[in-house]
């Protein structure tokens, strides 16, 4: 089954599965993530996407929950041993997943050794099976750019590319960007959609365009247009 069709198909519990419920305002609580857990959980999402300083997330034990953190989050403009450190940190206290920010102009400036180095410094302190995603600021980049980063992600042990913090003013996912990404990685690595995937037609043109995870902070409201159960026979996929 192409993506196309796989994401018609996708009924709410499936596209839930997708989905990294998301809280990255700088006002956040402590209480605010423990409410998105408990809605993480009622809605069957993948995992909750939290600021470092939020950890320890408390995710009852028999919950099929993850938990991602982001690093070096917004800018990317951080050492990259200071970005190494935040992500051990982040995993010691309880992280199954890092989204680490790249050095954006290091990008820009065709630096992709510069961009590889960053994310092999902070993969060195996470080893699998801990996940790293790399968050490239796809808006920010010409589709040279977005290729080119892209390739030094995967030279660089990561396991998924990610489009956007959603904090850039250029903007976040597209599917322009997506697809690209997608096709650049050829399956290598996962590619998450992030930033302005509001509806669930957002969501279905991000999947058709070959994301595998979807960064997503108003998740209820993405769901809330997928079918009941599956349109099509899921075995067949």
């Amino acid at each position: 089954m192409t993506s196309s069709s796989l994401a018609t198909a996708l009924d709410a519990a499936g596209l839930a599965r997708y989905i990294d419920n998301t809280l990255l305002k700088p006002e956040a609580t402590q209480a605010d993530v423990a409410a998105l857990v408990v809605e993480a959980i009622e809605l069957g999402v993948y995992s909750v996407c939290v600021s470092p300083s939020m950890l320890p997330v408390t995710v009852p034990a028999d919950a099929l929950l993850k938990v991602a953190v982001v690093c070096g989050f917004p800018s990317g403009k951080h050492a990259s041993a200071i970005k190494a450190a935040e992500a051990a940190l982040c995993v010691a206290q309880g992280a199954d997943e890092i989204d680490m920010v790249i050095d954006v102009g290091a990008a820009k400036a065709g630096r992709f050794d510069l961009v590889e180095a960053d994310i092999s410094a902070v993969r060195a302190e996470i080893p699998a099976p801990r996940i790293l995603k790399v968050i490239i600021e796809s808006a920010a980049l010409t589709d040279d750019e977005i290729v080119g980063t892209c390739r030094a992600a995967v030279a660089a042990g990561a396991d998924f590319v990610k489009t956007s913090t959603g904090f850039h003013p250029t903007g976040g996912a597209t599917v322009h960007a997506v697809r690209l990404m997608s096709q650049t990685v050829a399956g290598a690595l996962g590619v998450k959609a992030s930033g302005g995937v509001r509806s669930h037609a957002d969501a279905l043109a991000m999947i058709e365009a070959g994301a595998t995870r979807l960064g997503v902070s108003g998740t209820r409201a993405v769901l809330s247009g997928a079918p009941a159960e599956p349109t099509t026979n899921p075995a067949a996929y």
